[in-house]
């Protein structure tokens, strides 16, 4: 257990794993290459230590230090304690929930090693918005997926604002990248999995399809407005849509996915 630190200047380099963490781009950039992520609230904290992820340190305001005592009384990171104005003053936002953690990243498992013992997977092709990436892990998570697969142009899951709206769901279940793409969807296929494509276009009604009688299904979901790609639909293996009304087309994709996992788990 490291003794809780408090700092007072913004520049301090202690702080370096937690600055300007609303500049999108400069996140993209040191994330990954540096192997850190920033877990945000004492749910989402927890859970990511729970899921086995070392934590670097951990940036708390005053009143956070009782509620986090057991999570700080376990780890040997480093403790910095600010006032909340200087916590908004280093991240560049209001940091409501009063906690953050700078994490390690694990190195992503091969789609090859995930599909093995899997029946039911999650495609995703281009999904650049993090929200839409929270929204879906945590559907994932809570209506019984095994894995999520990502092509190369989707966003982190790991990025602060998609663990966020996952409320942690991101460390529940397993991800990796499908790449080249969309060529190496034949591993999916070759791995017994059903391609189900979602699409309102030119496709089954999804409750007709009866998805949840497949031995193993692989939901397709492509990104808000263009859908999935004319070569991501070719090698689909079904194209299905959710029943709408009100001539309405489409839903949001993260909703669109949480009544797509219902379906090919328990039925519509």
């Amino acid at each position: 257990m490291a003794e809780p630190s408090t700092i007072t200047d913004p520049t301090d380099p202690r702080l370096a794993d937690y600055t300007g963490l609303t500049d999108v781009e400069l996140r993209r950039r040191r994330e990954p290459e540096e192997g850190l992520f920033i877990a945000e609230g004492e749910k989402v904290i927890r859970r990511a230590v729970a899921a086995g992820y070392r934590m670097r340190s951990m940036l708390l305001t005053p009143k956070w230090l009782d509620v986090m005592a057991d999570v700080i009384a376990e780890t040997p990171a480093p403790v910095h304690v600010v006032e909340p104005g200087l916590a908004e003053e280093v991240t560049g936002y209001h940091v409501h929930r009063g906690a953050l953690a700078s994490m390690e990243r694990k190195p992503l498992p091969e789609a090859a090693e995930l599909l093995g013992g899997a029946r039911r997977v999650a495609v995703l092709e281009g999904l650049v918005d993090h929200t839409n990436i929270g929204a879906i892990f945590r559907s994932a998570a809570a209506l019984g997926m095994d894995a999520v697969l990502l092509s190369p142009d989707c966003a982190d899951p790991l990025y602060r604002r998609a663990v966020k709206v996952s409320m942690g769901a991101v460390f529940s279940v397993p991800y990796a990248r499908l790449d080249p793409w969309p060529a190496a969807l034949a591993t999916v296929r070759e791995a017994g999995f059903e391609l189900l494509a979602l699409t309102p276009a030119g496709a089954d009604d999804l409750n007709a399809t009866a998805p949840h009688t497949l031995p193993k299904a692989a939901v397709m979901l492509g990104a808000e407005g263009d859908g999935l790609t004319p070569k991501a639909l070719a090698a689909a293996t079904r194209r299905v849509r959710i029943p709408m009304s009100h001539g309405i087309d489409s839903l949001n994709v993260g909703a669109a996915a949480a009544v797509t996992f219902y379906a090919v788990n328990t039925g519509l």
